[in-house]
């Protein structure tokens, strides 16, 4: 890294502090005005970028093939991406997916919303609590969600996942006010919460939540 405004860095080490198969380049770099990560396919068939769509956000995303081989899902058919290949999905509803042929096969995906400040999705910071839920520090994830929070605290995402971890630590009575906080911005988190392990020890508490369907 640099004070001089600009910074250097090789995909390959920043992914060695991630898990190794996403690659935060916008938040290492601290990017504000665009979306940029690097994705890393671990084996050969694996889908490097899953099939979605950006209805939600609106982002205009571009697609490079770094190094390896890939194919691209497109609405007209799958698309052979050797190393240098590049895919531009300007439609923000059309679906897509990318899937390796080789291990190693590296994916650069730069997005934003065209005429619109750039503002740094969820997922980033859900992805992080989620390696700690994964290796069972649930303090950890805590930690990572009250930050999250603080940052965004009308985002119904963090306030579920937050609750999670409250709940996974037997901390009731939070956990309990921050699901019914995330459920009440977004119905969607009452259902989830029905099935959800993380939240098993809250499920018979008369404050619990009661699934949509029921109401």
């Amino acid at each position: 890294m640099s004070d001089d405004g600009y910074a250097v860095g090789r995909i390959g080490e920043i992914a060695e502090g991630s898990g190794g198969t996403w690659v935060p380049l916008r938040r290492h770099f601290g990017v504000g005005a665009f979306g940029v990560n690097a994705w890393i396919a671990k084996s050969a068939g694996e889908e490097v970028i899953g099939e979605h769509d950006e209805e939600q956000t609106g982002h205009e995303e571009l697609y490079v093939v770094v190094s390896g081989h890939a194919t691209f899902g497109v609405p007209g058919g799958d698309v052979d991406a050797p190393a240098g290949s590049v895919l531009f999905v300007r439609d923000p509803l059309v679906k897509r997916r990318i899937v390796a042929h080789e291990p190693g096969t590296t994916i650069l995906s730069i997005g934003a919303k065209r005429g619109e400040a750039y503002e740094h999705r969820p997922w980033e910071d859900n992805y992080d609590a989620i390696l700690l839920f994964n290796t069972g520090d649930y303090a950890g994830a805590k930690q990572v969600m009250l930050e999250a929070v603080e940052r965004r605290p009308d985002e119904a995402v963090f306030l579920y996942n937050l609750a999670c971890a409250e709940a996974r630590l037997g901390e009731r009575d939070a956990a309990i006010e921050h699901l019914l906080a995330a459920a009440a911005k977004e119905e969607r988190f009452a259902e989830t919460a029905q099935t959800d392990e993380d939240l098993e020890s809250l499920r018979d508490d008369p404050r619990f939540p009661a699934s949509p369907r029921e109401a």
